[in-house]
């Protein structure tokens, strides 16, 4: 069942905010400098050199020889992993950025991991409503139009061992009703999510490929249903295509 759309707590403690920021960068995507942090988090480098030192207190980051921050031992996964998200997300804020000066909507790159889609890059339009930056969330694969798209370059096999039982798992997608799903996405090239993952949210997405086309990661416009209108598929598809092309082109070397 969808949730309701995700927005800011009312109430929310902005340094805590702030610091889940930075443990997310610092797990996907490698080591940060406090300038740096400072300018993706629109604080001063005071605020930044505070909150990257409370984590390392807390063993979240490491500081490196060169005062560099890496990831910690409570959040070190594999560096490859980590320069590969990084290289991704920095291939794709440009055409990002151009695909919402195009639509005026909320723009994302998502990954797959197992049954999960994060989020690794958003960039928010400008409207007042809109869809709310997404960067470091986490949703089942199934229920976004990311997700979708991933799930569906796998083959038939690798899906039903994807969603094997196994104990204490998370409730597991009707596969028979899944893989239908998964025909259509691979037949139209794009997902689409109506509602499906948060109530008031629909969603668009398409892959991005590698030099041998595998689906690697996924472009995705999102908006407040209210605003949403099959008229404006189309447009939306072909915005998606030239996003996606450009990511690509950018991780292989080719972008301008």
């Amino acid at each position: 069942m969808a949730k309701s759309m995700k927005s800011p707590p009312a109430y929310g403690v902005t340094s805590v905010d702030h610091a889940l920021q930075l443990a997310v960068i610092l797990q996907v995507e490698g080591p940060i400098t406090v300038s740096e942090a400072a300018r993706r988090l629109g604080v001063a480098r005071s605020s930044a050199h505070r909150l990257l030192s409370t984590l390392v207190y807390r063993d979240f980051a490491v500081q490196n020889d060169d005062r560099s921050y890496r990831a910690g031992p409570v959040l070190e996964i594999a560096a490859k992993a980590q320069s590969n998200v990084g290289a991704l997300r920095t291939a794709a804020l440009g055409p990002l950025r151009t695909l919402v000066d195009t639509l005026d909507e909320t723009a994302n790159l998502t990954i797959r991991t197992g049954r999960t889609a994060r989020f690794i890059a958003s960039v928010e339009c400008t409207q007042a409503l809109r869809v709310g930056n997404r960067e470091g969330m986490v949703f089942p694969a199934h229920q976004v139009s990311g997700g979708l798209v991933m799930l569906a370059a796998l083959a038939d096999d690798e899906l039903t061992a994807l969603y094997a039982p196994a104990p204490g798992s998370e409730e597991r997608p009707d596969l028979a009703e899944l893989r239908g799903e998964l025909r259509a996405v691979r037949s139209s090239g794009v997902a689409v999510n109506l509602e499906r993952s948060e109530r008031g949210l629909v969603a668009i997405g398409r892959g991005v490929t590698d030099t041998s086309g595998a689906t690697i990661a996924a472009v995705s416009v999102s908006m407040p249903s209210v605003r949403y209108s099959p008229d404006r598929v189309k447009e939306i598809v072909s915005a998606l295509a030239v996003a996606a092309d450009r990511i690509s082109a950018e991780m292989h070397g080719g972008g301008r």
